[in-house]
């Protein structure tokens, strides 16, 4: 079974992952930067929550982020996952010394594949560590949510992009989930990643919770097993309803 931890309520779920962001920086914090994959959704409220927890341990400073998944809309369009973070931390930017050129942003204006392979350079150029063993980016932590229907990322499940293994970074014009155009980080990348944190809340996930972490069903969240990295779903009590308490005690 995957490693949980099952959180109290809303304040321990913001406690605890303050603290695995907290512990895996302390891995890296002699690197030029850390790097922080985003998801969007209720991820964007969380981490506004976070950062006042990190403000004295951290050196925000050295933090890139970049987006597992992004929307190809304009930055002002509610469905932009960068927009929708600015909006929420240019209030309190300057208390954690954070600035737009800390975000990995995508080319909107291209082509679906150009936008894909710009995005893909863009990695290389704000600094994210490749890997020599096997030529991925590797970054420090990846933060994810997880649909209903068990996607991650922009990977969804039965789509083609499942299988993607040449490229970082894909363009899907099919989106089940609107809008239809998006970039996604593909499985090699997402696997290739220092830590993962799946951060996931509310009864509408339960039934697909329990479909991963007990029944090991074959869904795209599922399928993120870091290679050579730490892994831990975050859930809060709706979130973790139909795993039984035997098991939960035993995953914390």
């Amino acid at each position: 079974m995957k490693p949980i931890k099952v959180c109290e309520n809303s304040a321990d779920l913001i406690d605890q992952l303050a603290k695995c962001i907290v512990s895996c920086y302390r891995k890296y914090e002699t690197e030029k930067i850390f790097s922080v994959g985003l998801s969007g959704g209720s991820l964007v409220g969380l981490l506004c929550k976070v950062l006042p927890i990190l403000k004295d341990s951290v050196d925000m400073g050295k933090w890139r982020f970049f987006f597992c998944d992004e929307r190809m809309v304009p930055f002002d369009d509610g469905e932009s996952t960068f927009g929708a973070y600015w909006k929420a931390l240019e209030p309190i930017a300057s208390q954690f010394s954070l600035s737009q050129n800390q975000f990995a942003t995508i080319n909107h204006s291209l082509d679906g594949s150009e936008c894909a392979a710009d995005y893909a350079n863009k990695i290389c150029s704000h600094g994210v560590t490749i890997d020599d063993s096997n030529g991925l980016p590797k970054f420090n932590i990846l933060l994810l949510g997880m649909g209903p229907d068990g996607h991650t990322a922009s990977l969804f499940p039965h789509h083609s992009l499942l299988e993607a293994k040449g490229s970082w970074v894909e363009f899907i014009n099919d989106s089940p989930k609107p809008p239809a155009k998006r970039i996604t980080l593909t499985f090699p990348v997402i696997n290739n990643a220092s830590s993962i944190v799946f951060v996931v809340t509310g009864s509408s996930k339960a039934d697909t919770v329990k479909k991963i972490l007990i029944n090991g069903e074959d869904l795209p969240a599922g399928r993120v097993n870091p290679i050579n990295g730490d892994l831990l779903w975050l859930l809060d009590k709706d979130a973790a309803s139909q795993i039984p308490t035997n098991l939960q005690a035993l995953s914390l």
